[in-house]
């Protein structure tokens, strides 16, 4: 696996759900636009059914120089052995345009470790590395990691960490685990939105699933926040956890990652309404984080 650099993705790229839900034409349309606007990466999750890596595929195609990255591509979703032949064929076909993120996923399962289930995950993948044909590029991949034992993990075995929804604290925490080399990318949503009190229900509204849920409720404590916050979605964690205002401040606080060791940001755009695009917010970012 060779490394991966924000010089080569950008420092600040795309997190999206919106392909989730488009027809494969608007999808080719709207990877294509942003690769015009500069855009250097697209981070797709696995969520709605939309199968990774397949997405991934399509979108490689879609674009001439786009990277895409794979944030996550869930390890209970498909054998390692899938999920390989499937990175060999995107790294033969799109040389150093696509990132494997794998990641445990929020699903629960019983009695499951998700540290020693990526460990295994990894093993496999690693066993299979020999097969044949071989790509004309190394695959490459990244973990999804919050706690220091699973960013360890991504330090040794991968080339770097993906973390979704941290605050800016943790971002330093990381890459003080991670230490100088590895690859640190980091998701965080904005809110074009500069009223207090509507902004911080929207980015409440956006926040309710993952502060209800026992996974991200276990994520939020270790980043320092208290059980009432938590319950309650209080302000200190809304705004560490979602950028809002007008641009120049979400700019500003996007570069705080940046400055606490993110090699990359993945900004993801939050409060469109139902029929409405965010592309118009992607132009202005564009031109302000280029």
């Amino acid at each position: 696996m060779n490394a991966i650099s924000g010089e080569e993705l950008g420092t600040f790229g795309i997190y999206t759900f919106d392909f989730e839900n488009l027809p494969a034409a608007r999808m080719r349309e709207s990877v294509q636009e942003l690769e015009g606007q500069g855009w250097r990466a697209l981070w797709i999750p696995e969520v709605a059914g939309r199968e990774a890596l397949t997405h991934a595929g399509f979108l490689l195609a879609s674009a001439r120089r786009m990277h895409v990255v794979n944030g996550i591509a869930q390890i209970w979703s498909r054998e390692a052995r899938r999920t390989h032949g499937a990175a060999v064929l995107l790294a033969d076909a799109y040389p150093g345009r696509h990132v494997l993120g794998l990641g445990f996923g929020g699903e629960p399962h019983p009695g499951i470790k998700p540290l020693a289930a990526m460990r295994e995950y990894l093993d496999e993948l690693d066993a299979l590395e020999a097969s044949d044909p071989m790509a004309k590029a190394p695959i490459r991949r990244v973990l999804a990691a919050y706690g220091p034992k699973m960013l360890e993990l991504a330090r040794d075995r991968t080339l770097g960490a993906h973390t979704y929804h941290v605050n800016v604290a943790h971002t330093a925490q990381a890459r003080e685990i991670l230490g100088p080399d590895a690859f640190l990318a980091v998701e965080h949503p904005v809110l074009f939105e500069p009223d207090p009190g509507r902004a911080r229900a929207l980015a409440r509204e956006h926040l309710d699933p993952y502060l209800n849920t026992p996974y991200n409720i276990a994520k939020f404590r270790r980043l320092g926040y208290s059980e009432d916050e938590i319950a309650t979605g209080a302000d200190r964690l809304v705004d560490d956890l979602v950028f809002w205002g007008d641009l120049d401040t979400i700019v500003k606080r996007l570069h705080t990652h940046v400055e606490a060791g993110a090699d990359h940001v993945a900004v993801q755009v939050i409060g469109i309404g139902p029929g409405e695009s965010a592309m118009p917010h992607w132009r202005l970012l564009g031109d302000a984080l280029a």
